[in-house]
């Protein structure tokens, strides 16, 4: 469904078409582009209100700048909807977030206007500094970087790094600094409340704002030359901000707070900004959800709301006739309070994503007991590993993507010392339309290669609530992974008493003949219905959910390799070292020589689709375990070689 864009942004297909517009009439194209996309998102989907809250921002860079010459690098990316738009993509717009459209994040092969791929946090700083770095290597010295990044994103340690090296690097690079007090949920730590105490700060801006309209009022002439004006400006500059100032501690010229949704203020003080030289930093300030009012109000809500009523705001629901079973997301947020209910040596621990991992639960019924901790992974680690060695049973719950920023703390502060923290996986597997950067493709192999590891999948939530309570024994003395998929819960009835599963035992869910599928996971569910849809052809394939994918359970592979000649593998992880590698590992040092077909995640990047579409293409789902079996059980294996 094409939607018509407003009429100044009809005209607009690049950056150069909008620097044609007079700067009277930019408050107009803002506008249109706001209203365009709360139009393209009620209808299509995607993430909402961050990209309305930067919509002048966006519209001045791409003015003052010369994009894309001038690099713009977009931290996250989920607010840069207004830059696709006006960067030549508004026609195709509607297919954002899409099976073969638009990515929801910049991407380099999308466009020459994006420069970096993005969809984690804090990055913007470091590659925008690559780049200033590599302009000043290349003699580019009309080159302009410029990272925009999110005050959530400025919490995470990647960020420190980089301005702690911008401050000495001495490029020509601007940092935009976009304060609106939210990440997903809203933001937390102490830098939130230093840069609330700049923004409010009567004596610190009064004082700042007198000092520099005097400077700017000095004499330059034959004996009080720019260069004495500029020293004594840097001099009355660091008295005032120098030890109350973070940035220009660090050596980066601080600029603001500003009013972010002024296009004209904007203008004006990016033009003014490319000709000051070095690292600079402009603090702005901004609503997400500017615009639209709902937005507004209910930040975390309207993040990404999906499909909604743009007049009323009713967000949709899908319409069932049955009951639909919880996310395991929310079957993890609600399990985690029943246990800590009983064990009170239960924390839970979430790097900025509570409402997504449905932590939030714990932290209004137990704020004692519960904490999100911004945008750091690896300090989620390692406060978790502390915890432990005191005694208590850390649930640390992140994405399983997001963990792959922490895994040197996972191998470093929590394998080698063997402490029993518990990671809860969540987003394992495919994810959808947020695309390649958000799935959780690797956790397998990536820890399955780590000693000391218990690594497990719930095939759904029963066992999701078993594999907790386990976990949070006494008796448990190991780290304990648990991944699971987003969304997609298969019970209904989904509360049972909780039981205790013995760790690396899986079990055997249906026996048949000739073909055995071992599952891992959620697949298991789509196992499960591949079986149903071959039992009018004839074909009862056996099927074991093997629960671990270390320690694997030898017990119940020797029994599966012993009955049957054929073994399907299916996982929600890549083949390259997952569990179907782990159970070919298994069968080599046993000496077994059955025929084996891994299904799972491909060895390549995924794009970005439903779950469904995903796993179609992938070939993992119910269809095509089928066609595996129907294949598998009509080859014949000669010498090795296998015969259709």
């Amino acid at each position: 469904m094409q939607i018509t864009p407003g009429a100044l942004l009809q005209t607009i297909n690049s950056p150069s078409d909008l620097k044609k517009i007079p700067r009277e009439q930019l408050h107009q194209v803002c506008d249109e582009l706001r209203q365009f996309i709360v139009d393209v998102v009620s209808v299509h989907g995607g993430h909402f209100a961050a990209s309305l809250g930067v919509v002048e921002l966006t519209a001045a860079l791409h003015y003052v700048y010369n994009t894309p010459y001038d690099q713009l690098v977009w931290d996250v990316g989920h607010q840069a909807y207004g830059h696709k738009i006006l960067t030549g993509r508004k026609e195709n717009f509607y297919t954002n977030r899409k099976y073969k459209g638009l990515s929801g994040f910049p991407k380099r092969t999308e466009s020459e206007y994006d420069t970096f791929g993005v969809g984690h946090s804090s990055t913007s700083i470091s590659a925008a500094l690559g780049m200033a770095m590599a302009s000043k290597y290349k003699g580019e010295t009309d080159r302009k970087s410029v990272a925009i990044i999110g005050d959530g994103s400025m919490t995470a340690g990647m960020a420190f790094e980089a301005m702690n090296h911008a401050g000495v690097a001495d490029t020509d690079m601007l940092i935009i600094l976009n304060d609106n007090c939210m990440s997903i949920d809203p933001n937390v730590g102490a830098l939130k409340e230093y840069l609330t105490d700049i923004t409010t700060s009567h004596t610190y801006n009064k004082f700042r704002d007198e000092v520099w309209n005097l400077l700017g009022k000095l004499p330059v002439g034959k004996k009080f030359t720019r260069d004495m004006a500029s020293k004594l400006e840097a001099g009355i500059k660091g008295m005032v901000t120098k030890s109350s100032n973070l940035f220009e501690a660090l050596n980066i010229r601080y600029f603001g707070p500003i009013d972010g949704h002024n296009i004209t203020k904007l203008v004006d003080i990016l033009t003014d900004l490319k000709d000051i030289p070095g690292p600079k930093l402009l603090h702005i300030i901004t609503v997400k959800g500017k615009g639209y009012s709902l937005a507004e109000k209910d930040q975390t809500k309207w993040h990404a709301p999906g499909l909604f009523d743009k007049i009323t705001g009713e967000i949709y629901k899908k319409a069932f006739d049955l009951p639909q079973p919880p996310k395991y997301q929310d079957v993890f947020g609600h399990t985690i309070i029943e246990l800590a209910e009983q064990n009170d040596k239960i924390i839970g621990i979430t790097p900025a994503m509570p409402s997504g991992s449905s932590l939030k639960y714990m932290m209004e019924k137990m704020p004692e007991r519960a904490f999100d901790v911004g945008i750091c992974e690896q300090h989620a680690v390692t406060l978790s590993a502390g915890m432990a060695t005191q005694g208590m049973k850390v649930f640390c719950n992140i994405y399983s993507s997001f963990m792959q920023r922490a895994y040197d703390q996972v191998v470093h502060d929590v394998a080698i010392q063997k402490l029993p923290v518990i990671f809860c996986l969540d987003r394992a597997g495919l994810v959808g339309e947020d695309g390649p950067t958000h799935h959780g493709a690797y956790d397998i192999p990536y820890f399955r290669c780590i000693p000391n590891m218990i690594i497990s999948a719930p095939m759904n939530e029963a066992e999701l609530r078993n594999l907790m309570f386990t976990a949070q024994l006494e008796s448990t003395k190991l780290p304990f992974v648990i991944r699971y998929p987003r969304g997609e819960g298969v019970m209904p009835e989904w509360k049972k008493p909780l039981q205790e599963i013995s760790i690396g035992k899986g079990r055997r869910l249906k026996e048949g003949k000739d073909i055995a599928i071992l599952s891992f996971g959620h697949p298991g569910n789509f196992a499960a219905a591949a079986i149903r849809d071959l039992r009018s052809e004839g074909i009862t394939p056996a099927h074991y959910d093997m629960r671990f994918a270390k320690p694997l359970d030898e017990e119940l592979l020797h029994e599966a390799l012993s009955l049957y000649d054929k073994i399907i593998t299916v996982e929600d992880g890549t083949i390259k070292g997952g569990f179907g590698t782990a159970v070919l590992e298994f069968m080599q040092e046993n000496g077994y020589k059955n025929d084996v077909r891994i299904l799972g995640i491909p060895d390549q990047v995924v794009e970005h689709g439903t779950l469904k579409e995903l796993h179609r293409e992938c070939e993992y789902d119910a269809q095509a375990i089928a066609d595996a079996i129907r294949e598998m059980m009509n080859t014949v294996k000669v010498d090795s070689v296998l015969l259709s």
